[in-house]
């Protein structure tokens, strides 16, 4: 894909609103198209791309969630950046996964944290989890996001453009104010590093994901755990971890920035306190 094409569809994708890690998606889905053809995307025929997703479906076997992202990407460009009124783009469906996410239990999460050896990456793992931000969320926090009065977190631009604010605990808000003064940037809660873990006070923007995404990864390597873990799953953990201390399903849709209580239910499956609790409350109501 030429920059001036790349650069158009970017424009589109931030008109329409989505986030950052959504724009990388999209713009990758359609640089795979282009280069399965070695042709640029404005010039493929709806043929070639009829074609290129069955081979992803068929030849590549793609999940679900990966061909899904795959077609809106696609999608997209075909629909606001080269607008092509073609029928293979309507009748597409993508088969959705009901797989649950995998989740840590709090003693997982803290011999995680505990693993961690760099400060600025272990604040930022209990400051995601501990507030239940997606990755995006964690990293863009700034020093005029700490609410003193009440103790919350304005977390700004969330998914869908959305602000919300979030309960700070004790314990968060002493890490954050701990590691702050490490570095005392005027600006970031997180900013980047450099190279040598000395450039934060004067970084002109917050950590990579990369970064993160890499330190979580060997950690996880470290301490041997098998199941599938991100930075997201840190976010699912603190949700699964709320309902189990017994709140609210709404107050967890609304620290979590749900539009959708749907969305927020997906925890009741993955608490076996719940499970616990309702059985027990079944057996004190129908028992003698």
């Amino acid at each position: 894909m030429s920059t001036a094409l790349r650069r158009r569809m970017t424009q589109d994708l931030q008109l329409a609103g989505l986030s950052d890690s959504t724009q990388d998606a999209y713009l990758r889905a359609v640089r795979g198209l282009a280069d399965h053809f070695h042709t640029p995307p404005d010039r493929l025929s709806e043929h070639q791309v009829r074609d290129y997703l069955l081979h992803l479906k068929n030849d590549r076997h793609f999940a679900a969630a990966s061909l899904g992202i795959a077609y809106s990407g696609i999608k997209f460009f075909y629909s606001h950046t080269i607008p092509r009124d073609w029928p293979t783009l309507k009748r597409l469906r993508i088969p959705r996964e009901s797989r649950l996410p995998d989740v840590l239990s709090i003693d997982e999460v803290r011999r995680l944290i505990d693993a961690v050896r760099t400060p600025h990456n272990s604040a930022y793992f209990w400051t995601v989890y501990s507030l239940g931000l997606r990755l995006t969320e964690g990293l863009h926090l700034q020093v005029r996001d700490i609410d003193s009065a009440p103790v919350m977190v304005h977390v700004r631009h969330g998914k869908g453009a959305k602000d919300r604010y979030v309960p700070l605990p004790s314990r968060t808000l002493t890490t954050l104010r701990a590691y702050w003064a490490s570095h005392r940037h005027p600006t970031w809660l997180f900013p980047a590093t450099g190279r040598d873990h000395r450039q934060a006070a004067s970084a002109d923007r917050p950590m990579e994901r990369s970064s993160v995404q890499g330190a979580l990864r060997r950690v996880v390597r470290d301490l041997g755990f098998r199941k599938a873990i991100s930075i997201h799953t840190l976010r699912h953990s603190c949700a699964t971890h709320l309902l189990e201390a017994g709140v609210n399903l709404r107050l967890i849709q609304q620290y979590l920035g749900h539009r959708s209580l749907q969305t927020t239910m997906i925890y009741l499956h993955l608490t076996a306190a719940s499970q616990d609790q309702a059985r027990e409350r079944i057996e004190a109501l129908m028992g003698d």
